[in-house]
């Protein structure tokens, strides 16, 4: 059990619940917050029963709030939703935006206005898509999206996060169109061209497809492309291994371009460019590390853009980085680098994990500082 003293005062004791994927849950009260271990993935019955104990436990301390994420797939949520509402006020908190609470809470930040970087896998949206490459200016009381990365189809769902494939070909076929298949590409030796055919009228249905912002799937597709695999063996594993790939590369780079979009009052980033110049760089058979490496640039000069167009605009200049992308060494040094030229003071979790096992105590800070009960 991790004890975490909190920053500020909370209204009401909370018993937040956590998320679905390396789930915790944590009690607050006062000043006080108890972080519980890592239970695992809420779908294995042997993850669910620790969780389902450490719960119990925690009621004992008759908690007035319970808070829990927005998604309403979750098991933690469903959970919550299962509980006697009598004896409890719910709160269900914002996936991301608890990413954000809990690193400014490890970091000591009182209820102040921050420039926020959320990128992760998954995290459901106010707008209900998928969200995971978010700008944010939060506190602990709410939050306002003003920037993400262009939402793409996932392309069969959560299909698609096993088989980065997809989300790669869809890319790749927005960019190219019917050249795509001209191009000289490994992982066009995996996949055949009647399983792409097949499966790229779903978002055209609007069949299984939802749109998601998520950098981590950007991570996937583009690691899928440049390694040539189209499956992924566990979440994340081929982003990891690209990020071992870029590391073994020790020449300059300038990074690939992208767009930066105005519309609605936010800024979007598209990673376009990105596709393009990759193939390009892999059509003419230049070092993979070298175009790994300058793909992690890119995204860490993405994140830079944003946040410097920000803190002109609001002149904030504290910057909190969460999400489970920020536990790729690589990026979150770049990002370090550039951000440190611009003076801006940069967050990054310290005992508490950046990964959805922290958002529990985002969670609890966020329901415990609004104090309904």
């Amino acid at each position: 059990m991790l004890e975490i003293k909190l920053p500020i005062r909370l209204r009401i004791s909370v018993l937040s619940l956590g998320g679905q994927l390396k789930n915790t849950v944590c009690f607050a009260q006062g000043r006080r917050a108890y972080l519980s271990p890592e239970n695992g993935n809420l779908e294995a019955p042997e993850n669910f029963i620790r969780f389902e104990k450490v719960v119990r436990r925690f009621l004992k301390e008759k908690p007035r709030v319970i808070s829990y994420d927005m998604h309403p797939g979750y098991v933690s949520s469903q959970f919550a939703l299962a509980l006697d509402k009598g004896r409890f006020s719910l709160c269900p908190v914002q996936h991301h935006h608890a990413h954000i609470a809990s690193c400014m809470a490890d970091c000591g930040l009182k209820n102040e206005k921050v420039i926020a970087c959320a990128f992760d896998g998954t995290g459901f949206g106010g707008d209900g898509t998928i969200w995971g490459g978010e700008f944010l200016l939060s506190d602990y009381q709410g939050f306002q999206r003003v920037g993400y990365l262009k939402p793409v189809p996932l392309v069969g769902a959560e299909a698609a996060i096993r088989q980065p494939w997809r989300l790669a070909f869809f890319w790749l076929e927005e960019i190219f169109g019917k050249k795509l298949w001209q191009k000289k590409l490994a992982l066009f030796k995996r996949i055949s061209r009647r399983d792409w055919e097949l499966l790229r009228r779903l978002p055209r249905l609007n069949f299984n497809s939802p749109l998601t912002s998520s950098a981590g799937r950007l991570f996937d597709a583009v690691a899928s492309i440049i390694l040539g695999q189209p499956e992924a063996d566990y979440e994340a594993s081929l982003a990891i291994e690209l990020e071992r790939l870029a590391n073994g590369f020790c020449e300059k780079s300038q990074g690939y371009p992208f767009d930066f979009i105005f519309k609605d009052g936010c800024f979007i980033i598209d990673s376009g460019p990105i596709f393009r110049n990759i193939v390009k760089d892999l059509e003419q058979n230049l070092d993979r590390r070298s175009i790994a490496y300058s793909f992690h640039l890119s995204v860490a000069k993405m994140i830079q853009r944003g946040c410097l167009f920000l803190s002109k605009k609001t002149g904030i200049k504290k910057i909190v980085l969460s999400g489970g992308v920020f536990q790729n060494r690589l990026l979150t040094k770049m990002v370090k680098d550039l951000l440190s030229k611009q003076r801006l003071s940069l967050l990054l979790s310290q005992r508490v994990s950046c990964n959805d096992s922290g958002i529990s105590l985002g969670q609890a800070v966020i329901a415990g500082i609004k104090g309904r009960a």
